[in-house]
């Protein structure tokens, strides 16, 4: 009964690994590119479990077949020289190799270059601890929340700000080194709406664990009113506690900050137009509520280690007052 007990334990124990809505997961691509890596990923995964197969089952039949019996001290005959078993293991090994790079270098052409002619182009800088989109065609810069239009390639220049990170959406495909000094391209491509979370699958720092990132795939319609969004005239805030917070932000923020169309450049900081549309903040580190950014704006440091960014109240010395205008700010046109 015991041994019945533990086996059932091992197998559900297995059975928690085999959650099917998993988010970010490689075994559920959802587009092209992922498509494509996971077809590598599931080729060499069937030929290396088809080789511990035969070769464990050859082991084990050895072991059990030819063990040593009890008195039996001579050394056994050595094995003759058979020239057909030396070639087919030599051929084998040789077919494999060849089964797998014939896809591997179609792949790796696939990849290379999107299959349209008319692709988004988008920029991607990677710091520590989180990401930068730049959309050069449509003059926009956002952060950690990557839109693109459903059913249309996007091409993907990455590189790094700091130091090496990789970017990766398990989903849409990725798992792309972003180095300091080296732009390194691909593309990917949604087939149908939704959001997709992704990672740095590179250690970074202290932060690494928590800078993530969130793909949004939208319908055309959709995306062209984000772009709208994102490229809309400053407005001052008629709202006086959002203008209050606009001073605020004018005197502790725009150094590192920048918001588009406004008077604030900041570029050290993620750029923070229309924030009020974003789903999250930190990187993905929670939901972007104005209870969060409060706590946020207040002390980052205490939501997410190894944050550059200062605290609102311990460096800054911002009242309790200002931190809620500066939130009043941002979040204004929600």
């Amino acid at each position: 009964m015991r041994r019945f007990i533990f086996w059932v334990g091992m197998l559900l124990l297995l059975l928690t690994g085999c959650r099917v809505d998993y988010p970010a997961s490689v075994l559920h691509p959802a587009g092209p590119v992922a498509r494509a890596q996971l077809k590598l990923v599931a080729l060499s995964f069937f030929i290396m479990a088809g080789i511990a197969t035969v070769v464990l089952g050859l082991l084990l039949y050895s072991a059990l077949r030819f063990r040593q019996k009890p008195g039996d001290d001579e050394d056994p005959p050595p094995s003759p020289e058979v020239t057909w078993v030396e070639v087919l293991w030599t051929a084998i090994p040789l077919s494999l190799l060849i089964i797998m790079a014939i896809p591997t270098y179609n792949t790796t052409f696939y990849l290379a270059k999107p299959p349209t002619e008319d692709p988004l182009p988008v920029e991607v800088v990677a710091h520590q601890f989180w990401w930068e989109f730049r959309y050069p065609d449509l003059g926009i810069i956002t952060a950690n929340e990557l839109h693109i239009p459903a059913g249309r390639p996007v091409e993907m220049k990455v590189r790094s700000a700091d130091v090496v990170h990789s970017f990766w959406i398990p989903r849409l495909g990725g798992k792309l080194d972003a180095a300091p000094g080296r732009t390194n391209r691909f593309w990917l491509q949604a087939d149908e709406p939704g959001s997709y979370p992704g990672v740095c699958a590179q250690l970074c720092g202290a932060g690494h664990a928590q800078m993530h990132l969130v793909v949004h795939a939208q319908t055309a319609a959709d995306f062209e009113k984000w772009v709208q969004a994102m490229k809309a005239p400053y407005g001052i805030p008629t709202d006086p506690l959002a203008r209050e917070g606009e001073a605020v932000f004018s005197q502790s923020c725009q150094g590192c900050h920048a918001i588009g169309g406004s008077p604030f450049k900041g570029r050290v900081g993620p750029d923070l137009t229309a924030f009020y549309l974003r789903t999250t903040l930190g990187a993905g580190l929670v939901k972007n509520t104005p209870e969060n950014l409060t706590r946020w704006i207040e002390d980052p440091l205490a939501m997410k280690y190894g944050v550059l960014m200062p605290s609102g109240k311990r460096d800054l010395n911002l009242s309790d007052g200002q931190i809620q205008a500066l939130v009043a700010f941002l979040e204004g046109n929600r």
